[in-house]
């Protein structure tokens, strides 16, 4: 059966959701399925573009990336609901040994993009699944001028939303996406 990477993200202008669109492209050129899913807003104000996600999905993924735009150098209120939610399936241990991944958008070149990723690797960590990013040895890194990081790919929109990616980001997102279906492939496979 072919492995499954759910790609779960709440966006508010559309970059966080271009990234994961991004990302599932890589996921697909790893002959893995992508399964894109939006977290639900708490204030009910915006419209996903994909499916809101389902815990059963969450449960049967092969593996995870997660977005979020940057608020305060954290993910977004709906984000950290979304985890707080989730006690249920920490309990049972259901996330345990699963490969994952996080990805962001801020306004600015130092509007938290990094900080962000790693506070959302928390809720991760906790459920014990397995973190992954993006090596040095993508050429990318080396030459963006923008979003990407080695705790995962990211988008600098500037001050008016712009939701469009440079070509390092989309780059970066597709190889994290190739990279994060390999390893729930040899994951699920062991």
């Amino acid at each position: 059966m072919t492995p499954q990477v759910l790609i779960l993200y709440y966006s508010r202008h559309g970059a966080v959701q271009a990234l994961a669109e991004k990302i599932a492209i890589g996921v697909h050129k790893a002959d893995a399925e992508a399964i894109i899913r939006c977290i639900p807003s708490l204030e009910q104000q915006h419209q996903c573009k994909h499916p809101v996600v389902d815990m059963t999905e969450l449960v049967q993924c092969d593996g995870l990336a997660f977005g979020s735009p940057v608020r305060f150098g954290n993910m977004v209120a709906d984000a950290k609901a979304f985890w707080d939610s989730t006690t249920s399936l920490w309990l049972k241990g259901a996330l345990i040994d699963k490969p994952a991944g996080v990805f962001t958008s801020s306004g600015s070149m130092h509007g938290g993009n990094e900080s962000t990723l790693l506070t959302m690797s928390l809720p991760l960590l906790h459920h014990g699944m397995l973190l992954t990013g993006i090596p040095y040895s993508e050429p990318e890194l080396h030459q963006t001028k923008t979003g990407g990081t080695p705790y995962g790919p990211s988008h600098v929109s500037g001050h008016h939303a712009d939701p469009k990616l440079s070509i390092e980001e989309q780059r970066l997102a597709i190889a994290f996406g190739q990279r994060l279906a390999k390893l729930s492939t040899a994951l699920k496979h062991k």
